[in-house]
C-alpha cells in the first residue's frame, strides 16, 4: 500500500532561499554534507523526501552558477 507524501512546497522554497542567501561556498558545503547523509540544521524539520528535493534543487542552482563561472 503506497502512502502519499505531502510536500510543503512553500516551506521547501523558503528553505532553499535561506540556504542560497548564505552564499555559494555555504551551499556547496551544505550539498556535500547532505550527500553524506548528514542532516544540516536548515533541513532538520523536513521529511526525507523533502530533504532530497532540497538537495536536488541546490545542485541545480549550483550547476547554473558553475556554468557561468
Amino acid at each position: 500500500m503506497n502512502q502519499a507524501v505531502i510536500v510543503n512546497s512553500e516551506q521547501l522554497s523558503q528553505c532553499i532561499e535561506v540556504l542560497c542567501q548564505c552564499g555559494c561556498d555555504a551551499v556547496r558545503a551544505t550539498i556535500a554534507a547532505m550527500e553524506t547523509g548528514a542532516v544540516v540544521p536548515q533541513v532538520e524539520t523536513l521529511s526525507e523526501k523533502e530533504r532530497s528535493m532540497v538537495l536536488e534543487e541546490l545542485k541545480a542552482v549550483m550547476a547554473v552558477y558553475d556554468e557561468r563561472g
